[in-house]
């Protein structure tokens, strides 16, 4: 074998001639998606090892029109939800042979639109956005460019989409502390451009209405999904002579925030008030009062998603992954006696 120059990159070319065979053979032998297993190839194989050839799969993705690259947009990677969510969804399209890139936006259709734009210029072969809002024109965009792409955890119900049942998993939070005999029910919900916030909320409206109770509209909130929003929902809610003996938060993160508000009003998580989160986060069950929370298959989703930018046009185009209830200490024992405080 001849020996390449110290220093210089090995290429196509070094690894055919060290091997004896044409370059359209070596690279044959050396394409992954198509490897043979004769014993010439698995011999350039070897000889592309030992010289330490390794091979641009970039550039031989772009000579086929594919890169094996897809784009992902979430709203940040502060937000654990999103920060769990790229990671299954790296781990889903590892396991079908492509490499999943970041970016953030900042749920800013601006900011969106500028990295999506960004993602494309890097010849991805799709996009898969956490972003979407119900106002968002880039999803709509996509489609008139015949961008393959899909939405997880939030749909514009037009677009290709992954995400849980929201207002299942809304149903099933209020539906328990309802079962646990709670009347005097508050709803912290997210923001109304987003479905997960829309969605939820209507699965909590669903439940009481089922159990003949009333919505109190000054115990409805809608806001942001961060702990700060979480807090001064609850300041809000708990500051007052009247307060609900029951909240459904529908995030964890709001929870926490609610956590902090009812410790800060001397009230006991799971005694005095009863509380369920959503998403059911890693820290959701390790907080000093275990946190309730609607359980979302993120693994299940990001499968979802990376099989709905593969297999282009597969129905349904809207995949929804069924939520679980985990209960927990925080919303407490089943009640004796109904009521608020």
């Amino acid at each position: 074998m001849e020996p390449v120059a110290s220093g210089s990159i090995v290429t196509l070319r070094d690894v055919a001639a060290a091997s004896g065979v044409s370059i359209s053979t070596a690279s044959r032998a050396l394409d992954e998606r198509t490897a043979s297993r004769s014993a010439a190839a698995a011999h350039v194989r070897k000889v592309a090892e030992e010289l330490g050839y390794r091979r641009n799969s970039f550039a031989s993705g772009l000579r086929r029109g594919e890169t094996r690259t897809l784009g992902v947009l979430v709203p940040r990677l502060s937000d654990t939800v999103m920060a769990l969510m790229f990671e299954e969804l790296e781990r889903a399209a590892s396991s079908r042979g492509y490499f999943a890139m970041v970016a953030t936006s900042g749920d800013d259709p601006n900011d969106e639109r500028r990295a999506a734009e960004t993602l494309l210029d890097r010849n991805v072969d799709g996009l898969i956005l956490a972003t979407a809002r119900l106002d968002d024109e880039l999803p709509r965009r996509l489609r008139e460019r015949k961008v393959a792409h899909a939405l997880v955890l939030r749909t514009d119900g037009v677009s290709p989409s992954a995400l849980g049942d929201d207002e299942v998993g809304g149903y099933l939070a209020v539906r328990h502390l309802i079962d646990l005999g709670h009347s005097d029910i508050a709803v912290v919900t997210g923001p109304t451009f987003t479905s997960t916030g829309i969605a939820r909320m209507a699965g909590a409206r669903r439940a009481l209405a089922e159990a003949h109770l009333d919505a109190r509209e000054e115990w409805i909130i809608t806001g942001g999904y961060g702990i700060e929003n979480g807090f001064s929902a609850g300041e809000e809610l708990l500051g007052r002579e009247s307060r609900p003996t029951a909240i459904f938060a529908a995030n964890d993160n709001i929870a926490m925030g609610i956590m902090a508000a009812a410790h800060r009003h001397e009230l006991k998580i799971g005694a005095d008030l009863a509380l369920v989160g959503y998403n059911d986060t890693p820290l959701a069950a390790r907080l000093p009062t275990p946190l309730t929370s609607v359980h979302v298959p993120l693994d299940q989703i990001a499968r979802t998603a990376i099989d709905l930018i593969v297999e282009p046009g597969a129905e349904p185009q809207v995949r929804m992954s069924m939520p679980s209830l985990i209960p927990r200490e925080s919303s407490g024992a089943p009640l004796v006696h109904g009521g608020g405080k």
